[in-house]
């Protein structure tokens, strides 16, 4: 239970106690600051609570935006401050600093601005103790309110004003407006959110979790995938209508969490996690079912699951490499301002990027209405325009901006690279000459040693001691990429690089195997391969944005770092038949997504009991 202190004289006929008391808090009165100190220290330490004018008026939805979003430690609006246990040292010193000054009216605070046509109080305590936490340089978190009113106004003239100007804006159309994603794409915000908004609604008011419909989500996925290995036309038809509803409900899991500030650290895992499984479970089902009508494309399924995983690394290591970086001056980067103040040019742009919205409607429009290969033909062709496009932009981005790139940026590309035993040894080995290099060194190097690795791959038959040396190679000149900090300013390729590397000489090794000895199943056992390793790496994208530091370095080198599994892979090419490579592949799969998957669990529930920050990802569409 949550504790909200109201401080002041309470005003007739407001609805402030009953306000709170919806919101999930447990009211107590204050008439001054002592009392609201005393009251705050009878609060137990690991419950938030909440600092609120007693003169209040405004909407419920402020109250709930300003004190119930789990977020952020404190939170602010006017008349009103909050902390969660993380903050609540913060909150205990500015109140205490108050009671000892005698609870008066601060020297020298402006009066707080005009909100909703109502004037604000100038001895407001909460308002207060929220420019205190300001002043010691806490991060207080203030929501941005648009035209819900929050104020505290100063006699009744102004009070009656505020109440109308309550009473003038649609507290629920605002609600349900602000449950949308601000920036999405054009399928998702013209097909999907006007009415999943509204569905998002339903749910909340029957008690339904976000993490629920993410699962219900799930499992409309993988029904549909199930429905596409049938291999039957109406087997196509349904999972395309079910993909479709997967991806609503997709979005609706999103929507009930900002419409009811249900955000977790949990939920937000279980929403990016389960987005990859959902669509990778489906590329399999495409390909069994194509198998079951006798056209083989497990080769295109893995192309299409590489080529995707690909374009989110170069996604996710731009982001990181340029996170906090210290400046901007990129003319490419004005002109891409340039271009969204023209609104038909934002979405164009946004459809041409092929975001999660536009390529799931294309896949199930295309498993419904054709066949397996022309669907992934279609996706591989639309993902890698996008890819280059965006790839491109991103590049010419970095070479025109000047930038200083932190340690925490090179710390996490460090961490998205993967580098294993070997690499890291040769790291160590190669750190002092790697100084006196070119600047481009490292992504040059990773390009040159992953295109060897792979050439060397398509290049041979199954079975040739080249791949083997190739990936010896590999390993070397990935312990030269990674040798000194990556702050380059191309830097943040090296980690898309490893990755096709890796990926790549897996599927061109199986196809190999196939290609040369007829033998069936290598292919799917190499995707299930690829499958695990890359739920790895998503996991340590989803760890760095949450602020959850990287895998530790013992599962990094218990599955052997990426040059590690490339070199294992291409030796075992080698040495074993193509029957026995398919059950190394199977068994390599199975140890690694077994290692992987306990461990990442382990550390996400474990985070969300632990009370870790909430996190709710409005980035980019996946």
């Amino acid at each position: 239970m949550s504790t909200a202190i109201l401080t002041g004289q309470p005003v007739p006929g407001s609805s402030i106690e009953g306000d709170l008391r919806s919101l999930g808090f447990d009211v107590r009165t204050a008439a001054d600051a002592a009392e609201a100190e005393a009251l705050l220290a009878a609060v137990p330490c690991g419950e938030r609570v909440a600092l609120v004018d007693a003169r209040f008026v405004g909407h419920l939805h402020a109250l709930r935006l300003g004190l119930t979003d789990p977020r952020f430690p404190l939170a602010a609006i006017p008349g009103a401050v909050t902390a969660q246990p993380a903050g609540r040292l913060g909150l205990t010193r500015a109140i205490a600093r108050e009671s000892t000054a005698g609870g008066g009216t601060s020297p020298g605070l402006p009066a707080a601005p005009e909100q909703g046509g109502a004037r604000t109080a100038v001895d407001s305590l909460a308002d207060r103790v929220a420019d205190a936490l300001d002043a010691d340089g806490a991060d207080v978190h203030r929501p941005e309110l648009g035209t819900l009113v929050a104020v505290v106004p100063d006699g009744p003239q102004a009070r009656n004003e505020a109440r109308q100007a309550v009473t003038a804006v649609d507290d629920e159309a605002v609600r349900l407006k602000s449950a949308v994603k601000a920036r999405d794409g054009f399928f998702t915000t013209f097909f999907i959110s006007p009415y999943s908004r509204y569905l998002a609604r339903w749910c909340a008011r029957r008690g339904l979790t976000p993490n629920q419909v993410t699962t219900a989500s799930l499992l409309t996925a993988l029904i549909a995938a199930g429905c596409a290995a049938t291999g039957t036309r109406g087997g196509f038809a349904a999972a395309g209508l079910l993909l479709l509803l997967s991806f609503v409900l997709d979005c609706t899991d999103g929507q009930l969490a900002r419409y009811s500030l249900q955000y977790s650290t949990l939920g937000a895992w279980l929403d990016a996690t389960f987005d990859r499984a959902k669509e990778y479970a489906y590329y399999a089902g495409l390909a069994l079912g194509a198998a079951r009508g006798g056209d083989d494309v497990w080769a295109l399924a893995l192309g299409a699951m590489v080529l995707q995983t690909c374009r989110h690394v170069v996604d996710f290591s731009f982001n990181e490499a340029n996170h906090d970086a210290t400046a901007n001056t990129s003319p490419t980067a004005a002109l891409s301002d340039k271009l969204d103040s023209v609104g038909w040019t934002v979405w164009v742009r946004r459809m041409i990027v092929l975001p999660i919205g536009e390529r799931w409607a294309m896949i199930a429009v295309l498993t419904a209405a054709t066949t397996s290969r022309i669907t992934f033909y279609a996706l591989l062709i639309g993902c890698a325009f996008a890819a280059t496009y965006t790839t491109a932009g991103r590049v010419l981005r970095s070479l025109t901006r000047t930038a200083r790139r932190t340690d925490r940026a090179a710390g996490a590309l460090a961490d998205l690279a993967d580098s294993g035993p070997l690499a890291r040894g040769l790291a160590a080995a190669f750190r002092n000459p790697a100084r006196r290099l070119p600047a481009l060194t490292a992504p040059v190097v990773a390009l040159l040693g992953g295109l060897a690795v792979t050439a060397t791959a398509a290049l041979t038959g199954f079975g040739s001691p080249w791949p083997a040396v190739a990936a010896a190679g590999y390993a070397l000149t990935s312990g030269l990429a990674v040798a000194r900090p990556l702050k380059g300013s191309l830097d943040w390729l090296v980690p898309p690089f490893l990755r096709a590397a890796e990926y790549g000489t897996v599927l061109l090794l199986a196809a190999k195997a196939e290609a040369d000895t007829a033998v069936n199943g290598v292919l799917p056992a190499a995707f299930g391969l690829v499958a695990a390793v890359a739920y790895h790496h998503y996991d340590t994208v989803y760890r760095i944005r949450g602020n959850a530091g990287a895998p530790p370095h013992w599962l990094v080198r218990a599955i052997g770092g990426h040059e590690g599994r490339t070199l294992l892979v291409a030796v075992l090419a080698v040495l074993l038949t193509a029957s026995q490579f398919k059950v190394a592949l199977t068994v390599l799969a199975v140890a690694v997504a077994l290692v992987v998957l306990v461990e990442s669990i382990r550390f996400w529930v474990a985070a969300h009991k632990g009370g870790a920050p909430a996190v709710h990802d409005e980035g980019e569409p996946a």
